[in-house]
C-alpha cells in the first residue's frame, strides 16, 4: 500500500513538474493578426511570419522583444483596403486603436511620396512607410513597430 501511495505521489509530481504546454507567444500573435485581418498564413518560422491578405496585399510579422507588422503592396493605386488592413494589423500587435494606426500610416505614406521614407510616432508604436520601385512597379511598404512589449 505504501509503495502505491509513493508511486502515485511520484506520478503526480511528474505531472506537476511538466505543467501546461509552453506558450507560443509568436503563434499567439500570428493568431491575433490573422483574426484581425482575415489574412492567410503563408510561411512561419520561430519568430517571423509571412501572410497574404486580400487585394494582393502582403504582410510580414516579426515576433520578438519588439514586435513589428509590415504591409506591402506592389502597384498603383493602393487598394482601398490597404490602410484599414494596416490599422487592424497594427492594432492586433500593439493594442493601439486601428483608426489611429491607419491615420498614422496615411500620414507617413503621404510624406514618403517626396522623401521616399517617413516615420510617424503613434504613442507606443512607430509607424513607418517607404516607397520604392521594383521592376518598374511602385512598392508601398508600411510597418508598425512596437516600442514597448512590456505591456
Amino acid at each position: 500500500m505504501r509503495a502505491l501511495i509513493l508511486a502515485s505521489g511520484l506520478v503526480a509530481g511528474l505531472f506537476a513538474l511538466s505543467g501546461p504546454a509552453r506558450a507560443d507567444a509568436c503563434g499567439d500573435l500570428i493568431d491575433r493578426v490573422v483574426a484581425g485581418t482575415q489574412a492567410t498564413l503563408v510561411k512561419r518560422t520561430a519568430d517571423f511570419a509571412e501572410l497574404k491578405a486580400s487585394d494582393g496585399i502582403g504582410m510580414t510579422l516579426a515576433c520578438g522583444q519588439l514586435s513589428a507588422v509590415g504591409v506591402q503592396f506592389r502597384g498603383t493605386p493602393l487598394p482601398e483596403a490597404y490602410f484599414p488592413l494596416f490599422g487592424r494589423a497594427g492594432h492586433a500587435t500593439t493594442g493601439i486603436a486601428a483608426d489611429v494606426i491607419a491615420a498614422a500610416g496615411q500620414k507617413a505614406r503621404e510624406a514618403a511620396v517626396t522623401t521616399r521614407h517617413s516615420n510617424v510616432d503613434a504613442g507606443n508604436a512607430l509607424v513607418t512607410c517607404s516607397l520604392s520601385n521594383s521592376s518598374g512597379s511602385p512598392v508601398t511598404a508600411c510597418a508598425v513597430i512596437d516600442k514597448d512589449d512590456s505591456r
